[in-house]
């Protein structure tokens, strides 16, 4: 090791010696200030981060409960009796029960409409046949789709105002008549 180097290794041994002796200078206002600013602007990240975070996991729950529903009421369709559809017309199943408030089970009709959302206590079972599509009478196979929707709510931080959004999740299934052999 040359002289310079053993030098440099006194100086900061000292420098060290004397910090923790309390003969050091301290911190000027300066060095203060700014690790205060700096604390503050990483606090004020990672405060944005947790929220953000929140939202996110708040947004994801409900998206989460309403792919729930949807699956639990097309298992309730699937595990009810098959129920033939006049012709012209769409068999009907019933809903689930012990829906949490802020969420509506829907269903499509004929025409693609969503329906029996406020008040209709009927899934509905289109006859359906994979290469036509709707058919006017039922051969055993229906199409089922189960729209659950729910609503959101957005924050905006420039007009500090939050906003009602409404979302749905869709679930597409078939029942098929157990009685009936069918080619699909």
């Amino acid at each position: 090791m040359s002289i310079s180097g053993k030098m440099k290794r006194v100086k900061l041994v000292s420098r060290a010696r004397k910090a923790f002796r309390g003969r050091s200078r301290g911190f000027t206002l300066v060095e203060i200030v700014i690790a205060i600013a700096l604390l503050g602007m990483i606090s004020v990240a990672v405060m944005t981060s947790l929220s953000y975070a929140a939202t996110v996991l708040i947004l994801t729950d409900r998206h989460a409960t309403a792919e729930s529903l949807a699956r639990s009421q097309m298992e309730s369709v699937k595990n009810q009796e098959y129920a033939e559809a006049d012709p012209g017309s769409v068999a009907t199943y019933s809903k689930i029960t012990g829906i949490p408030d802020g969420y509506t089970i829907c269903s499509v009709n004929r025409n693609g409409e969503t329906v029996n959302c406020l008040g209709g206590d009927d899934v509905i079972g289109i006859p359906w046949n994979s290469t036509t599509g709707a058919v006017p009478v039922d051969n055993g196979f229906q199409k089922v789709t189960v729209i659950v929707r729910y609503f959101v709510i957005r924050y905006d931080v420039t007009s500090q105002n939050s906003t009602k959004i409404e979302r749905e999740f869709t679930l597409e299934g078939y029942k098929r008549n157990p009685d009936i052999d069918l080619e699909v």
